[in-house]
């Protein structure tokens, strides 16, 4: 029986919400709600997949780990998977998963508010270090270890433990609280913005191009050198300098703990407790707040004490990670599709402070919702002073019942989105005053309304023209997780908009040297010489127009468009002309997309505007089509494959690149069509969905076989 539509609905919208927060937390590094609206809201995925196991697709949020590689470094395959760890966030949802791993000796350590790193030594000399990224695929920052003392380049060597050929080891990179707020300090004196917290400004840090300032440098060091060098060039290299210098420095004062290991050919391994005894004789620094307990009541304990001590630890913490200390014990308990059954993470709620509510104004977002945002008395709260905070929407103000005047509750969610919880009803003066939502757009004078009398969220209409809108869509289109045009940010973008530079995202591919130098924003000197940012924004844009054809429908953003459903799409359409023309049924059927996405496609290519926005892009060269390329025999070609579970020597995005390379496609759910079900342990439902429609399952071996030799080399050996 068909699942009712608004089953459907939801699924699709917390698949959004969730893929968009994954990119704004990994890719770039500005984390847009807090972690306890994502947890809720992947919680809430769960239940519902739980309840209508159909909805389980191979690229939802709950089967895969959130985060992918951006295109600042080059890409980086971990020669084992990474995983994230699933949360708890009181007793009894611990006590659920002591009841599911059972009785064992636990590792406890402090969850470190950082990024995660994967080190790779090969005979002991630093080979790569990458970020977690997908979990299969990170960013190679090898080039900023130069820079970083907290990395051994080498391991000592250990008297009767011999170092492995090939070892992993992960970590958690981050800076101090202290050295935090010296970074703010020094970031806010340049009129740079501050970093949220340390996990961004460790994020931010550790993912910069340090080479590309280096050539920056070696630039204006040539000018300088020339000999028509003047004293503003002679500048320019002083800046330069400067900014290289804050950056290597930056670099040096990160911090690392190591909390793991992945490959380790030639060692024997007995325990997690054992490998970090290893990691700190070989010189990795290992947390010295690691305690090995043999019972629930001492994991409780050891979380109770540092929840009571995190503001006193030199580093940020968001909670406790509870790993089963055996490593054949963590074997057996083995993994689900994203994360380790043996280990969970018990996350500690988020600080509560009392400030006073001065009032509350309006912000518009680049697909016209208009948020309500609080104005508080400044407070410190977990770490930082926070002036601003969330409500959400009007719905949302009206349901905490806060005032204008209210002392109210704040929490920085997540230790990170500061949000209001609720007045303190008892402080009422009697002059507070009710907030009532504007009528019209504070950016464009539009009227402001509900799209359909059902909707929580009040929109501007003028998404044509209302310059927040615009602002919005110019700086997404610029971020790193889509286009990753440098130098296109929100200043940029105000500029090229109040300058009248352009008229809207569909000029953006036409800039010229000739058309920016109209703005004074890319321009110095009171001989208007043409500046390094708009030399800077020219040469991205260029790059940007053959970015894939996923993140170029990205970048036009169409509402419930992330980079996760843009590339399933894409998928099945290769050219952006093929979408325009297709129909709602069409664009439902493709993997992971449904009925609400499709109509928001379709609606929005119905739009004549929209249309002229891609015919503006086409004309100024822009790539709309995919162009694919073929490694190899085509010895897949018309087949579907499901690959579930966890495989040795594939990830899932390189199980799926071994498929689609060979001229195959990589299906997330099991059907009749299904011509290979591939299982690996932690396999699920899909297993048995493909034993009672008798598709062919093959094991680990029997893919190896497949794409290396094809589908009759697999029937003869296995079907026949």
């Amino acid at each position: 029986m068909a699942l009712p539509k608004d089953i459907h609905a939801k699924r699709d919208e917390l698949v959004t919400l969730i893929e968009q927060a994954r990119t704004d937390y990994y890719q770039n590094d500005k984390p847009t709600i807090s972690d306890d609206e994502y947890d809720k809201a992947f919680n809430e995925l769960v239940e519902l997949e739980n309840i209508y196991p159909e909805l389980i697709s191979g690229d939802s949020p709950t089967q895969t780990v959130g985060g992918q590689a951006s295109d600042g470094f080059t890409e980086f395959t971990h020669p084992t998977r990474m995983w994230s760890l699933d949360n708890v966030f009181d007793d009894a949802e611990l006590d659920a998963w002591f009841n599911r791993v059972g009785d064992h000796d636990f590792l406890c350590e402090l969850k470190i508010d950082g990024l995660a790193i994967n080190a790779v030594y090969r005979n002991g000399k630093l080979e790569t270090l990458a970020t977690r990224g997908s979990g299969a695929v990170g960013e190679n920052v090898t080039a900023n270890v130069e820079y970083m003392k907290c990395i051994p380049r080498e391991l000592k060597s250990v008297k009767g433990v011999k170092i492995p050929q090939l070892l992993e080891v992960r970590g958690e990179v981050f800076f101090t609280l202290e050295e935090f707020d010296q970074i703010n300090l020094e970031v806010t004196a340049t009129g740079r913005t501050a970093f949220a917290n340390p996990r961004n400004a460790a994020a931010g840090t550790l993912r910069q191009r340090i080479d590309r300032r280096i050539e920056a440098v070696v630039d204006a060091e040539k000018r300088a050198a020339g000999k028509s060098a003047d004293s503003k060039q002679i500048a320019s290299l002083g800046k330069y300098t400067d900014e290289l210098d804050r950056a290597k420095s930056a670099l040096n004062r990160l911090d690392l703990i190591v909390h793991g290991i992945g490959t380790h050919d030639g060692i024997e391994l007995t325990a997690q407790s054992h490998a970090y005894e290893i990691l700190k004789n070989w010189g990795l620094p290992t947390s010295p707040r690691v305690s090995v307990v043999k019972s629930a009541k001492e994991v409780r304990a050891y979380i109770k004490k540092f929840g009571e001590q995190r503001h006193e630890i030199e580093h940020d913490i968001d909670g406790v990670v509870i790993k089963v200390d055996s490593l054949n014990e963590q074997t057996e308990l083995g993994f689900t599709a994203r994360a380790p059954r043996w280990a969970v993470a018990y996350k500690y709620p988020p600080t509560v402070v009392r400030t006073k509510l001065l009032g509350i104004g309006v912000q518009v977002g680049r697909t016209g919702r208009v948020t309500p945002r609080a104005e508080v008395e400044p407070v410190l709260v977990a770490g930082s002073t926070v002036s601003f905070a969330t409500l959400h929407n009007p719905a949302e103000v009206k349901r905490k019942g806060v005032l204008i005047g209210d002392v109210v509750f704040l929490r920085k969610a997540g230790d990170v989105i500061p949000e209001i919880l609720g007045p303190v009803v008892e402080l009422r003066s009697g002059n507070e005053k009710e907030f009532k939502m504007p009528k019209k757009c504070p950016e464009c004078g539009s009227e402001l309304a509900r799209e359909k009398e059902s909707d929580v969220d009040i929109r501007c209409p003028n998404s044509r023209s209302c310059p927040a809108q615009l602002r919005g869509r110019l700086e997404h289109l610029g971020s790193r997780s889509v286009l990753d045009i440098e130098g296109l940010g929100e200043k940029a973008a105000r500029a090229l908009l109040e300058d009248k530079v352009i008229s809207d995202e569909g000029d953006i591919f036409d800039l010229t040297e000739e058309k920016l130098k109209s703005s004074d924003f890319f321009v110095r000197g009171s001989d208007r010489e043409f500046a390094e940012n708009g030399k800077l924004l020219l040469a991205q844009i260029e790059l940007a127009k053959t970015k894939p054809l996923w993140r170029i429908l990205s970048a036009l953003s169409i509402r419930h468009i992330g980079s996760t459903t843009a590339q399933a799409i894409t998928k099945e359409f290769s050219a952006i002309e093929d979408l325009a023309k297709a129909k709602v049924e069409d664009i439902a059927q493709v993997d992971g997309i449904g009925q609400t996405i499709a109509v928001s496609i379709v609606e929005w290519f119905s739009e004549p505007w929209h249309v002229e926005v891609v015919d503006k892009w086409k004309k100024s060269g822009v790539q709309l089509t995919e162009q694919k390329t073929q490694s190899g025999p085509q010895i897949l070609e018309g087949l579907n494959i499901v690959v579930t579970g966890t495989l040795e020597k594939y990830g899932r995005d390189a199980a799926e690149e071994a498929i689609t390379s060979r001229g195959g496609k990589a299906v997330s759910s099991v059907s009749k069509n299904t011509d290979f079900v591939v299982i690996g342990p932690g396999a699920g439902s899909k297993a048995k969905k493909a034993e009672e429609l008798g598709r062919p399952i093959l094991d680990e071996a029997g893919f190896e076989l497949l794409i290396t030799q094809g589908p009759a080399a697999v029937r003869q050996k296995y079907f026949s």
